[in-house]
């Protein structure tokens, strides 16, 4: 059913240009289907009315070709989020003049940062025949379903904040975005499988050494240098032995340097309150410590005093490349203040390396894109490490904690995959989980699951694992009725450890209790992230396949 803009434009407390709201009734397409032939193509794509809408927009011939069609479809998503982000920013302006509508200024804010990311990833898309290296397949799979997840951030956020008359139109353009989106990524998909004939995934290429590949030479040193050996862009210390006593100042002042190399800021031990964002434009940022627990960053914000899941972080980072070793990220809110975010990553091709999250309640959010951890320890309660990137977690500890009160259950993984095109799940691979030491004396009082399905397509795999005793016999919890059981994908692969056996395990159509190792293979940092190709250059350690 379509959604009119006609109460948005006549509400008496706002004025947004007609000629903004002629463009957003562009993307209200939502009814078309059925009163246009509809193009062979739109027979498969998961949104017909989109597809039928975006192909009554050729200006010229049909596209004919899948390359054509594809190429269509990306522009015309780009240029659905430019009006989209237009709309966004025209309620900002708003909500920014109306003191008592702080809050909904906050929802837009999210949903500009997110749609700003989105052109940058479908812009990547456009431009990839420019790019003098190569692009892979898992390149382009990664860049739309980012652009996927951010349109799938802003509308919960708008649900969570829930408004009547302005929520219309800003709920109408992400939506809609999101299926020309879905789309985009279908075609895409479909293309590369017939090419591939009808092949999945695993298909990439195993190294034998201990990290993968997308991490330079040039990285690689610098994760495993001393830290006499780093040459810092920036050193931030509470005594004022630095160059700077903020991490934020001296994360702004690397952002003003010109250049395209990496920008380390070294951050000298002691405790640091800041939130701090790194955005999609700030590239290359390493963040080096002086180890767990010397070097800590603090922050309190929460859902319950007002802030957005994305922007109750303590840190974000958001521009690809992004690097941090030997720090611990906390946020303090406690259990009672629910939603709170202790580090955000929606930065392609990260590296987590030797920190500590600590929170409760969604603790760590691998927002988006390709992301890896080692040797890092992630502490929380409920759906404490979420999102909807493709992440490897490796030689990782996982610890529970003591949730609110008796009788709430802890559930370590919410993952967020919307669409089976989406390269997207989480991949828990030789880590050990087990209890922090405020929930070992009560542990018997309360259950504890590997994850529940927050999405309809949610996926993630514990492999090689040490699973403690916490661990409820059915392993799985459902998130709501049947959502999902049939379509997400979790999965158990030689794990170990008293709560490793899957005899008592959920019956779900979508649950594999027990894996193949051709299948664990492709949720290797090799085979899921792509990881020995990016991966050496940063340093860091990695096993590219399965152990043994």
């Amino acid at each position: 059913m379509p959604i009119s803009y006609v109460s948005v434009r006549g509400n008496k407390f706002f004025t947004i240009s007609l000629s903004l709201f002629l463009s957003i009734e562009i993307l209200i397409f939502v009814g078309l289907a059925g009163s246009l032939p509809l193009p062979t193509p739109c027979g498969r794509a998961p949104h017909k009315a989109a597809c039928e809408y975006m192909m009554s927009s050729a200006v010229t011939a049909l596209p004919e070709t899948p390359g054509e069609l594809f190429d269509h479809s990306v522009k015309f998503s780009m240029g659905q989020a430019l009006v989209a982000r237009a709309l966004a920013y025209n309620l900002s302006l708003y909500y920014a003049k109306a003191r008592s509508h702080s809050h909904l200024l906050d929802i837009m804010n999210d949903c500009i940062e997110l749609l700003d990311d989105s052109l940058d990833q479908l812009a990547n898309v456009v431009d990839r025949k420019k790019n003098p290296g190569p692009i892979s397949t898992d390149d382009v799979q990664t860049w739309l379903s980012a652009a996927l997840t951010n349109q799938a951030t802003c509308l919960e956020t708008l649900e969570d904040r829930k408004f009547q008359v302005e929520k219309g139109a800003m709920d109408a353009a992400a939506q809609n975005l999101s299926h020309f989106i879905s789309n985009t990524l279908n075609i895409f998909m479909s293309s590369k499988q017939k090419e591939a004939g009808g092949g999945g995934g695993g298909h990439r290429r195993l190294l034998s050494d201990s990290f993968p590949s997308w991490v330079s030479a040039p990285e690689r040193k610098l994760l495993r240098a001393s830290l006499g050996e780093i040459e810092a862009s920036a050193v931030v210390a509470k005594d004022g032995s630095g160059t700077h006593n903020s991490v934020g100042e001296a994360i702004a002042l690397v952002a003003s340097l010109a250049g395209e190399g990496r920008a380390v800021v070294y951050i000298k031990a002691g405790i640091y309150h800041e939130n701090l964002k790194i955005p999609t434009k700030q590239k290359n940022v390493m963040l080096v410590g002086d180890g767990k627990g010397k070097t800590v960053i603090i922050g309190d914000r929460n859902s319950e005093d007002g802030w957005t899941t994305f922007q109750s972080a303590t840190v974000a980072a958001m521009g690809d490349g992004f690097i941090a070793r030997d720090i611990t990220f906390v946020n303090s809110a406690g259990p009672a203040k629910h939603q709170a975010v202790a580090l955000r990553v929606g930065s392609d091709k990260s590296v987590i390396f030797r920190c500590s999250v600590v929170g409760y309640q969604d603790t760590l959010y691998t927002h988006s894109k390709r992301q890896f951890y080692r040797e890092t320890d992630i502490y929380g309660t409920v759906d404490f490490i979420f999102g909807n990137s493709a992440v490897v977690f490796q030689n990782c500890n996982i610890y529970v904690r003591k949730p609110l009160s008796s009788g709430q259950d802890n559930f370590i993984t919410a993952q967020g995959r919307t669409s089976p095109d989406e390269n997207t799940g989480i991949s828990i691979h030789n880590c050990k989980i087990s209890a922090a030491s405020d929930l070992a004396p009560v542990k018997n009082k309360f259950s504890t699951y590997l994850g529940r399905p927050w999405k309809q397509y949610s996926r993630t795999i514990i492999m090689q694992s040490f699973l403690d005793d916490i661990i409820h016999p059915s392993g799985w919890s459902p998130w709501s009725g049947n959502f999902g059981l049939k379509t997400l994908y979790y999965g158990e692969y030689m794990n170990s450890g008293p709560g490793a056996s899957t005899s008592g395990r959920v019956k779900w159509p979508g649950y594999r209790a027990s894996i193949t190792s051709t299948e664990a293979q492709s949720f290797t940092v090799a085979g899921f992230i792509a990881g020995h190709l990016w991966l050496p250059t940063t340093g860091v350690s990695f096993d590219s396949g399965l152990l043994g």
